[in-house]
């Protein structure tokens, strides 16, 4: 591990670790923000796949969960992993999608307790949180990790590279919509 100005440890790669605890932990608290101003946490599953500066869960088109980020787009999502004292915070900006291919890409046969028509369920959107700061704790050197602004970072040079390596720029992240965004 490398130090920092505090003489502390500090993770060689903290993306990548926090990939690993974001993967290692498949139930996340979201939270949202009420018309009241007051916090709503509920559980959320995510779904399989590499944490690359955006988290996706599986939502109802319409639920209170909806209405909230559609009022406020602001969220929180936790992660905690008892068993090895693993704990990250994500915060970022949540948006309703409807996106075929992702859905694809993201589906699992359980959804279907809650989505029963399958993938054409009409009740079935994306919600997308694009994470803005991240932190996490690091039991092994015994600290939060903070990193602002890097998953955006950690994006935008992967883009850069493909740029590089292919030579043309790479389609933008933002998930299609169809009929636009839900809100």
């Amino acid at each position: 591990m490398a130090k920092d100005k505090d003489d502390a440890p500090k993770p060689k790669d903290p993306i990548k670790k926090l990939r690993k605890l974001i993967r290692n932990a498949p139930v996340a608290m979201l939270t949202t923000v009420g018309a009241d101003g007051s916090l709503r946490s509920r559980p959320m599953a995510t779904p399989e796949g590499d944490f690359d500066g955006e988290l996706w869960f599986f939502t109802r088109y319409h639920s209170p969960k909806s209405e909230e980020i559609q009022e406020n787009q602001k969220v929180n999502v936790t992660y905690a992993s008892r068993k090895n004292d693993r704990y990250v915070s994500v915060s970022g900006r949540a948006a309703l999608v409807r996106d075929a291919e992702k859905v694809k890409e993201l589906w699992r046969g359980a959804l279907k307790q809650w989505f029963p028509e399958g993938k054409k369920d009409p009740e079935l959107a994306l919600l997308k949180v694009t994470v803005d700061r991240a932190e996490y704790w690091d039991a092994d050197a015994n600290r939060m990790v903070d990193l602002p602004r890097i998953t955006r970072q950690e994006k935008d040079k992967e883009r850069e590279s493909e740029k590089r390596a292919t030579g043309r720029r790479p389609d933008p992240v933002e998930a299609p919509t169809q009929g636009g965004a839900m809100g």
